[in-house]
């Protein structure tokens, strides 16, 4: 399970303190995969880099009793200094998986070519998706944080993507960020929509979309 307990997260911009996430308490249950839907900028990149340990609520916390994938799409967190394989080498540690047997995975996951052994920082955004995609791949986490990751690569990758997935449907959950109901419908069976710093939570899709577009229409 994962659990937000009264969490909190406020940015400074040059508007003013803008608050991103309202007081946010929720629980994310094993079985079930969730969507999280917002305008541009509603804050679901930053919701995904909570839940992730990627950053830090200002007020609140979340706790974790599953293991949880970085957020996927995010790619900053590279060394750009170090290749594609010692990036892997450095996160088989850290999750103590076997590094050959990971090696062989990302590097065929990736398609990535030589570039696996050249510097990240050579690496277009694209080619860093793929690299980030494969590695998380390679660790059997039980919840998968997807922010636009599916959208990922080109045509095939996506697909590749895609297939990965619905094979660890079975034993892994998801939360994802997508513009794309059809995505979601695919991979997602409940939805939180973010609006003006509210998270607000659906167990059914239909749902969901129906409140996410009044929130588009509010907005034009």
């Amino acid at each position: 399970m994962i659990e937000l307990v009264e969490i909190e997260k406020t940015y400074n911009t040059r508007y003013g303190v803008k608050k991103v996430i309202r007081p946010t308490s929720l629980a994310f249950y094993r079985g079930a995969s969730t969507a999280v839907l917002g305008l541009n900028g509603a804050g679901k990149s930053t919701l995904l880099r909570m839940i992730g340990g990627v950053e830090k609520p200002d007020r609140g916390k979340v706790v974790k009793t599953v293991t949880v994938s970085p957020p996927l799409g995010i790619t900053n967190t590279f060394n750009g200094a170090l290749t594609g394989a010692e990036n892997l080498k450095f996160v088989c540690r850290l999750y103590d998986i076997d590094i050959k047997k990971a090696e062989a995975f990302v590097e065929d996951f990736a398609d990535l070519g030589p570039y696996f052994h050249e510097p990240v920082r050579t690496y277009s955004s694209g080619m860093k998706g793929r690299l980030a995609f494969g590695m998380s791949m390679a660790v059997d986490f039980q919840v998968y944080l997807i922010d636009e990751g599916l959208s990922a690569g080109d045509a095939r990758f996506r697909q590749k993507s895609r297939d990965a997935f619905e094979r660890r449907k079975s034993r892994s959950d998801i939360i994802m960020t997508s513009h794309n109901m059809n995505t979601i419908r695919d991979f997602c069976s409940r939805a939180l929509v973010i609006d003006d710093g509210v998270v607000t939570p659906f167990e059914d899709l239909d749902a969901a979309e129906e409140f996410y577009m009044e929130v588009v229409a509010r907005r034009r």
